[in-house]
């Protein structure tokens, strides 16, 4: 009898342990089922709302495609935007061309598609119709705006070709638009954006109330970019489903599914450059050279 007790308690035993390797077999399960999550970072300037409406069906599209939860987050200017890259804290990012260098030669973010937009890209330094200005050298000793830091036609790109000049005072316009209204009211004697930009933003405008002083360089577009975090397996999951994408939902979010990402490696080199001139930009006045000699200083100006 006492056998048949110490039987009977040994089944019980182990019936007792599979059932609990079972429930944490089911826990274990449970946790690898978990969806994959993505965070897309977006500069949205201040048009917020909408800039997310443009991008919804995107999301939904790709969260469907991926069995995905996928979130927005935009800001609302580029300084912003790299503190986000620098922490990792987006999967994708959707770039223009200025936040794109950084993200990749800073946080080694990998570009993927490029964003619709023309192939090559300007900076123009505009004022008022109205100005004596004709050269970049006329803007010495005098008020101007740039975009912020991050921003490759409202920041990077001009203080590239403003290298050699010494400027009364630099503001920093958080759009496109409110530099407009700067340069038109006299707060500062010109400003930096995008030749596209420009183009939008002064239809708001008197026509012929403005001029464009310089053009700059020509610049790749920006990109579509994956954190180097994401799974090499999702990384390419993410790919397939945006390249196959519907073109409705692509042109909302802006990027070119058929073509190959941009090439960046001239403009990184150029944001190499400048960096040093940031500590300068906002001193008053501000001085736009470096010591002889200072490893990467752009060459100066001949206006």
């Amino acid at each position: 009898m006492g056998q048949l007790r110490r039987f009977c308690n040994l089944c019980l035993a182990s019936l007792v342990a599979v059932l609990l390797l079972q429930a944490v077999g089911c826990g274990t399960a449970k946790v690898s089922d978990q969806p994959m999550r993505l965070t897309v970072g977006l500069v949205s300037y201040d048009d917020g709302a909408s800039s997310l409406e443009k991008y919804q069906r995107f999301q939904t599209y790709l969260a469907e495609q991926l069995h995905a939860v996928v979130e927005l987050e935009p800001v609302f200017n580029e300084i912003r935007a790299v503190e986000e890259i620098r922490a990792d804290n987006w999967s994708l990012v959707f770039a223009p061309s200025g936040l794109a260098a950084i993200a990749i030669a800073e946080a080694n973010y990998l570009p993927i598609f490029p964003t619709l937009g023309p192939p090559k890209q300007k900076s123009v330094l505009v004022v008022r119709d109205d100005s004596s200005f004709q050269g970049l050298g006329d803007l010495a000793n005098q008020t101007i705006a740039l975009g912020e830091a991050g921003s490759a036609t409202g920041y990077y790109l001009p203080l590239y070709d403003l290298y050699g000049l010494t400027l009364a005072k630099i503001e920093f316009a958080s759009t496109p638009a409110t530099m407009l209204v700067w340069i038109a009211d006299g707060r500062v004697a010109a400003g930096a954006m995008s030749e596209d930009d420009f183009q939008q933003q002064r239809k708001a405008f008197e026509e012929g109330e403005f001029r464009v002083l310089h053009a700059s360089r020509a610049i790749p577009p920006g990109a579509v970019l994956i954190s180097p975090n994401v799974d090499r397996n999702q990384q390419q999951y993410i790919e397939q489903a945006m390249q196959s994408a519907p073109s409705n939902i692509t042109a909302d979010a802006g990027y070119v599914p058929n073509a190959s990402p941009p090439d960046l490696t001239q403009l990184i080199a150029l944001v190499e450059k400048v960096r040093p001139l940031e500590s300068r930009v906002k001193e008053q006045p501000a001085v736009l050279t470096l010591e002889s000699g200072a490893p990467g200083a752009p060459a100066a100006k001949g206006n």
